[in-house]
């Protein structure tokens, strides 16, 4: 079994942030693969499926973004799952918007949910590194990641979310490159190629 976690901040007012979008992807994954129906547990929501012929359990930690990680450990305890089966989908300021990238372990370039994450279990698990562009100076960042996606950028967005739910199987098959690969193609094809931003 995997674990893939969405990472973002629960509640209403931050459905739309551009911090939430690793929700976003991992909502998207249990929708295209009628994984239903999310309920409480692991100090978050959490569902149990099947993608591409693998379980999964699709977690959205509800401890806030800088407290991910205990929603994540417990997940991983009851499960008796190592660090290498977790997979988790989240905003990277230092991609451009709509890249997507995939890696293992590394630094956490400031991320609190990934930060949290790694103090809990450790850092050698597969992070979905979903870009958002950056907003060029380092002061106005959290503002930034907390506001809501603009109008203009939401068809990227949801595009992306989409393509990514497609092709989640890749991932679950441990494909990560073919995935990446698949993303980038298939946003290219909608339109989105380059800079996602800079495309209406």
């Amino acid at each position: 079994m995997l674990l893939f976690v969405g990472l973002g901040n629960p509640g209403p007012r931050y459905v739309g942030n551009r911090h939430n979008i690793g929700f976003m992807a991992v909502q998207a994954i249990a929708r295209s693969h009628n994984i239903a129906p999310w309920r409480k547990r692991f100090q978050g929501v959490s569902v149990e499926g099947t993608v591409g012929g693998d379980r999964v359990m699709l977690l959205l930690p509800g401890t806030f973004m800088n407290e991910s990680g205990r929603a994540v450990a417990e997940a991983l305890s009851f499960y008796k799952l190592g660090v290498g089966d977790i997979v988790v989908f989240h905003d990277e300021l230092e991609l451009p918007a709509g890249k997507v990238r995939v890696k293992t372990g590394g630094g956490n370039a400031g991320h609190n949910g990934l930060r949290s994450i790694s103090a809990h279990v450790g850092n050698d698990y597969r992070r979905v590194r979903l870009g958002i562009g950056h907003p060029g100076d380092k002061k106005l960042v959290e503002n930034y990641v907390l506001q809501d996606f603009a109008k203009s950028e939401w068809p990227w967005v949801e595009t992306l979310c989409d393509v990514i739910a497609d092709n989640a199987g890749l991932l679950t098959a441990g494909k990560d490159s073919t995935f990446q690969n698949k993303i980038h193609l298939s946003m290219d094809a909608k339109g989105f190629g380059g800079d996602a931003a800079d495309d209406k």
